[in-house]
């Protein structure tokens, strides 16, 4: 389902609520290295499963590290699909740990690979690199996590989740492990704190798993979990609750203002949604068009307007959601 600019509903709330959205300094680089999953889950934004064939190329990366390299920002976001499963993931990571002023990696782990022929190597990688995991477990409950993941999904995270553990994952201060809520329906992800609270309880007592912090993401009614929606006849009711759980006091941490979204084939979005509905700078009015990362200036970026569509509500529903969870 692609929401088009003709009637922006997301816009006039912003104006009924007196908020502007504009760009911040860039705090980060997320790349979205392709379509290849071994999952096929049913709340993905990206379609991604493991026959796509769209993976980021090492032409490209080369030169998103050469231009990445010369910029301040601080942090790589590298989210997919599952980022380990491109061929040139180790060397992303080592040469962005590598740089003069070393960066920030996040790494939005479908923990499941850990458990897959020929990625044993994951772990300890991610773990020497120290890198920040970021992992989908949408319930500590079984049944929860299968119906919306896959059969047998929750107890391949648990066994990976062990494994993190073991080697200081959720342990060690410099071995962050982060777990993301999805919900599995049309409604809107609880009170993160509260949440969080429950998770950690649940996930200790049972499975003696440690992880440093929930975030709570709302499902964006695009892509796959649009279609589920349709199948359902929940799309308009989940649509009218996203807008009707309009919260004003989000707009002003979204994440679309210091991040800089990058597709596998090096092209810029307000963030990761746009991208996959195709939706790229700027707006129907100006001209929207492609422009690559490496042909970027921060300054002049900064300048441009953030594009947006009804899909918006998604993010601002509630107590907010953006890739780091709850944002009130």
């Amino acid at each position: 389902m692609i929401v088009s600019d003709a009637r922006n509903d997301f816009n006039l709330a912003l104006e009924e609520s007196g908020k502007l959205l504009r760009r911040a300094k860039s705090e980060i680089l997320q790349i979205n290295v392709g379509k290849l999953c071994n999952l096929t889950c049913v709340h993905c934004h990206v379609n991604a499963g493991p026959k796509r064939k769209e993976i980021i190329t090492g032409e490209t990366i080369d030169r998103i590290l050469e231009w990445f390299d010369q910029t301040d920002i601080p942090i790589l976001d590298m989210t997919g699909g599952t980022p380990e499963m491109i061929p040139d993931f180790k060397r992303l990571v080592k040469t962005v740990r590598a740089f003069d002023e070393p960066r920030r990696v996040m790494d939005r782990l479908n923990a499941t690979i850990i458990n897959e022929p020929g990625y044993e190597w994951v772990p300890e990688f991610l773990a020497e690199h120290e890198v920040e995991i970021i992992a989908s477990m949408p319930c500590y409950a079984p049944d929860n996590v299968n119906e919306q993941r896959g059969d047998g999904v929750f107890d391949r995270s648990i066994e990976a989740f062990q494994q993190l553990n073991e080697l200081g994952y959720g342990r060690d201060p410099k071995l962050i492990l982060n777990f993301v809520y999805n919900p599995n329906g049309g409604f809107l992800p609880p009170e993160q704190a509260g949440l969080e609270a429950d998770y950690k309880r649940e996930m200790k007592e049972h499975f003696d798993i440690d992880f440093n912090a929930l975030y709570c993401i709302a499902n964006m009614p695009i892509s796959r979990f649009a279609s589920y929606l349709k199948r359902e006849g929940e799309l308009q009711p989940y649509m009218d609750l996203l807008r009707q759980s309009y919260n004003p006091e989000t707009v002003g941490s979204l994440m679309c203002r210091d991040t800089i979204n990058v597709s596998w084939e090096g092209e810029i979005y307000d963030c990761d949604f746009n991208q996959m509905m195709k939706m790229p700078l700027g707006n129907s009015a100006t001209g929207a068009k492609s422009t690559k990362v490496w042909d970027l200036d921060l300054d002049a970026f900064l300048n441009q307007p953030i594009r947006t569509g009804n899909h918006c509500f998604a993010c601002t529903a509630g107590s907010g959601s953006s890739c780091g969870g709850s944002l009130s």
